[in-house]
């Protein structure tokens, strides 16, 4: 009996004491929280978004291959769609090697302008919504976008390396800073500054960068002949169709992915209205590029309808979200007509754009950004403005300084005798179209 009550005490002051220990424990040391089954599934589905849109963006890589391929001539062919397959696999090193950390900043060397350059790391976290990784991939492909742009515009007579050379640096160092200024939480995004998904970011960057490559490359031989243009059809017009459906079908990617969550009933909707809006704008801008090309030149040129999808497509990319359908609809007719208009314009001032990227990505770019404060609320002219001008300059002035260090250098363009020949004898070594070459 006594041994009865001694064991029963003891037990009693040893539960006492764990439950004290226990406590103090507690006061020391957090306990982690249990994350709920909300969070995880929201996590999942905002990484099933970025993994699922990202792979329908990179299928824009295919796309600008196939456009591109078609909007030149066939002793260039089998070059272009080298350096669409090379450009997409130097984004994704560079990107890795130093672009993202300088998009988004861990801690910046000057504050809200540039950020570190380090290389890229895991860092999943369920706080942050989403797997780093998935996030990674999806910028990357952007930034592959971005180097495709040029690479359509300065066809047919840019040496191959010398190309690439310049690609590493607009993907790896010119890209995300710029980006960085809004995305990554830069002046520009503490401004007010809106671009949803790169309509000046992206698009109007490849055309900066273009547009500086092609005045300081020059035009192709026998492009302007007597203070006239020349038109140099492009080899296969089927071809550069598919690719403009290719890039149209990747844009649901683009544009959709760039709501950046999926995981409540408000983002699946506007993830909807996204494509939507972005396949309205589309639509709209084909037809107006088709009718205005009608009225003026009395046909209907195809290529011209491929570029006004194109331009409605980056038209609406600033602000796919929140216009309703009939003003993404005028988004993106107006920019099937800047399309056409500015290809004259180009032609008058003699800079030769092979595949018209610098009316869509440029030109239409910007339209698109500017006109965002239409239809988004806390958005203002002057400071879509501010942001146009700003990744303008400095996209430009650096890109023009590359190409100015690669022409004095190791050059950039081809001899006469190489360009006449065509570009896939002389930087690739074979034909394209071989059963069809003289």
């Amino acid at each position: 009996m006594r041994s009865g009550i001694t064991g029963k005490l003891a037990g009693i002051a040893t539960y006492a004491a764990i439950t004290c220990g226990v406590a103090a424990f507690a006061q020391d040391v957090e306990v982690a929280e249990i994350p709920s089954a909300s969070d995880v599934s929201a996590y999942v589905d905002n990484t099933f978004l970025f993994l699922v849109g990202g792979l329908v963006v990179m299928l824009m890589a295919a796309g600008f291959c196939m456009l591109e391929a078609g909007l030149v001539r066939s002793k260039n062919a089998a070059t272009q769609v080298t350096k669409n397959v090379a450009l997409y696999s130097i984004a994704g090193l560079m990107f890795w090697l130093v672009g993202y950390h300088l998009l988004y900043p861990g801690d910046w060397m000057i504050a809200g302008y540039l950020g570190e350059f380090k290389m890229w790391e895991t860092a999943d976290d369920l706080a942050t919504g989403y797997s780093s990784g998935s996030d990674h991939f999806f910028q990357m492909v952007f930034v592959a976008a971005t180097a495709s742009i040029v690479s359509g515009t300065v066809a047919e007579r840019i040496k191959l390396w010398p190309f690439l050379a310049f690609t590493a640096v607009l993907t790896g160092i010119i890209y995300p800073i710029q980006c960085s200024w809004q995305w990554g939480g830069g002046f520009l995004s503490e401004a007010g500054f809106s671009d949803f998904a790169g309509s000046t970011l992206v698009h109007s960057t490849g055309g900066w960068a273009a547009l500086t490559g092609a005045i300081i490359l020059g035009p192709r031989l026998g492009r302007f002949v007597d203070g006239k243009s020349v038109p140099m059809p492009g080899s296969n017009i089927p071809l550069a169709a598919l690719g403009t459906f290719i890039l149209w079908f990747g844009w649901f990617g683009f544009n959709g992915g760039s709501q950046l969550a999926a995981g409540t009933f408000d983002d699946i909707n506007a993830v909807s209205t996204i494509f939507l809006n972005t396949n309205l704008a589309a639509a709209a801008g084909t037809i107006a590029a088709m009718g205005l090309t009608t009225v003026l030149y009395k046909k209907t040129d195809s290529t011209m309808a491929f570029n006004g999808a194109l331009a409605g497509l980056v038209s609406i990319t600033a602000g796919p979200l929140d216009p309703s359908f009939p003003v993404a609809i005028f988004i993106g007719a107006v920019g099937g007509v800047l399309v056409v208009l500015t290809v004259p314009v180009l032609d008058k001032f003699k800079i030769d754009d092979v595949v018209g990227a610098i009316p869509v990505h440029l030109v239409c770019g910007i339209w698109g950004t500017m006109i965002v404060p239409l239809s988004t609320e806390g958005t203002s002219f002057a400071i879509q403005a501010l942001g146009v001008v700003s990744v303008g300059v400095f996209v430009a002035i650096t890109s023009a300084i590359m190409w100015l260090i690669l022409k004095f250098t190791v050059g950039i363009r081809v001899s006469e005798e190489e360009e006449l020949e065509g570009l896939d004898i002389s930087e690739c070594g074979l034909a394209a179209y071989p059963d069809f070459t003289k």
